[in-house]
């Protein structure tokens, strides 16, 4: 069954109430979204599949062990495609998951998740708070700063970033651009 955006919406809300988990999500949809467009694949599901990649984190976040698990049978259980299923299994590779990465939008996801993070917070310590005037060596600066944003596994961008065989400053820019149009819905740039 191929769902739109406005169901994997729906579905997302049913189980998250946290608006910082909806502005996650619309983050990490917007950056899939963005490499989806730059390796001309499936924006959509590109898009549906960053929606949904945290869909059980509300409910898994105490037992951080089942993340990933108990997504992936809830969207089975509504009736999303396989490959979708294991994109959200494979972000959680070598943390909560054995899935590996394997197809481009996997691997996609896996690093962009982490990164969206990285970047957001780097927004917010700005005096415009905004990713408008956020430049790629801002964000290496707070990169190499181990206390800043300590909950950002570095390792698991730098990884992904690896897997596809790109620069931390290409990823990083790719973000950037992915993230601009959308940063008032993610509660950047409003003074």
């Amino acid at each position: 069954m191929k769902f739109t955006r406005e169901q994997a919406l729906a579905h997302l809300r049913e189980y998250n109430k946290d608006e910082s988990h909806i502005k996650h999500a619309l983050a990490v949809e917007a950056a899939m979204k963005y490499f989806a467009r730059q390796s001309q694949e499936d924006e959509e599901k590109w898009g549906i599949v960053g929606l949904l990649h945290d869909i059980d984190w509300e409910h898994t976040e105490q037992a951080p062990e089942k993340h990933t698990h108990l997504a992936a049978l809830w969207l089975k259980e509504k009736g999303y495609a396989d490959d979708i299923i294991r994109a959200v299994q494979a972000h959680g590779w070598g943390l909560t998951s054995d899935v590996e990465p394997h197809t481009l939008m996997e691997k996609t996801l896996f690093a962009v998740d982490e990164l969206t993070g990285l970047i957001i917070a780097a927004a917010l310590v700005r005096p415009s708070k905004s990713l408008q005037d956020l430049q790629v060596k801002s964000v290496k600066k707070k990169w190499k700063d181990k206390a800043f944003a300590r909950g950002v596994d570095r390792d698991v961008i730098q990884k992904g970033v690896d897997m596809l065989d790109m620069s931390l400053d290409e990823m990083i820019d790719g973000v950037l651009e992915a993230l601009r149009p959308i940063e008032e819905e993610l509660g950047l740039g409003i003074e």
